[in-house]
């Protein structure tokens, strides 16, 4: 691991990257997509090569976390020979987010390939409301993915869950005694005012980590834990489980003034916050300047870390802020 490090004007050290490796899905969830999408042609993305590459180079300045997202990650042809390949680069942590729908065969070859850790998405155990969710997705297909995922061995496995008042929030209880039964943990999430929707008003629907939280303290009471994940989750632990229940705020109780992350897009954006369009396109330079040599590609990810702002700003009344859709950001 290199001695350098990516430090932004604020003095915040950014050591966490997701690199979304596909803008495509096989679910079409309501808070993530529209129904009817439009991907990007293929000359737009980046090669499994250049995400390899843009990889490597943050590595080399001082990354200890990358989690691969997407879209649906598993999807995109190759994947396993990229996680072999950023596997062996020797990461404190190296993670994946999924909806689970490929796990029931892919999970053990992505652990054998150096996957460390999962974050599995899961909105409701009742599978007419979880079709409805997703619009295509198979809960049974999930449930299977988690059980090989479980039997795979990976160091970690994370459920996560968008709560959506009136939607899903009723399973609040439901889903936290499935994490326990399972042995794994859970993250309930606000909904984030990413991309244009119709299916729903998310003003009306935001419910908070307090109120979740709330929900959970009515059979299982709460303890505060000091663990870090290294992302924008606050732990708590049970008395009598190993489960740990974490709570992604962007509203509520934002995590900007420890924020350690940046993402880069499929197309190769480097996004410097999930709430902002601050950017720099480090496709321009993987196949300008720096199609020959790393040095251009380093120093562009280092003069980005003054794109990066000082926090987020999403408001609690549905407005859109950012129109791209959460798929088109990576997770």
């Amino acid at each position: 691991m290199s001695d350098a490090r990516l430090t932004d004007r604020f003095g915040r050290t950014v050591n966490y990257v997701r690199l979304s490796v596909t803008d495509r899905c096989d679910f079409r969830c309501v808070y993530c997509m529209a129904e009817d999408m439009t991907f990007l042609p293929r000359q737009q993305i980046l090669s499994l090569e250049e995400i390899a590459r843009v990889a490597r180079n943050f590595v080399a300045l001082g990354t200890e976390k990358i989690r691969l997202t997407g879209g649906e990650p598993l999807v995109r042809n190759g994947i396993l020979d990229l996680v072999s390949e950023i596997g062996g680069y020797g990461l404190r942590d190296f993670a994946m987010t999924t909806n689970g729908s490929q796990l029931s065969t892919m999970a053990e070859p992505l652990r054998k390939a150096g996957l460390k850790r999962l974050n599995i998405s899961l909105d409701s155990l009742d599978a007419e409301k979880f079709h409805r969710i997703t619009r295509t997705g198979k809960l049974n297909h999930v449930l299977e993915g988690i059980d090989a995922a479980i039997e795979a061995g990976f160091e970690g496995i994370k459920l996560n869950t968008v709560v959506m008042k009136g939607g899903n929030d009723d399973e609040v209880p439901g889903l936290v005694d499935f994490a326990r039964r399972k042995g794994i943990d859970i993250t309930f999430i606000e909904e984030m005012p990413l991309g244009e929707i119709s299916d729903h008003d998310r003003g009306q629907v935001l419910c908070t980590s307090d109120e979740v939280r709330s929900i959970i303290e009515q059979r299982h009471p709460l303890i505060p834990t000091p663990e870090d994940s290294g992302g924008p989750a606050r732990y708590y632990r049970m008395d009598d489980s190993n489960t740990r229940v974490g709570f992604i705020s962007p509203h509520s109780h934002n995590f900007c003034a420890t924020c350690n992350r940046v993402r880069v897009t499929v197309e190769g954006r480097l996004l410097l916050c999930l709430g902002n369009e601050h950017s720099m396109d480090l496709r321009e330079v993987l196949r300008g300047a720096g199609a020959d040599s790393d040095e251009p590609l380093r120093q562009a990810i280092i003069s980005a870390m003054d794109l990066k702002p000082e926090r987020h700003h999403f408001s609690t009344n549905g407005d859109v802020e950012i129109l791209r859709f959460m798929s088109m950001t990576g997770g």
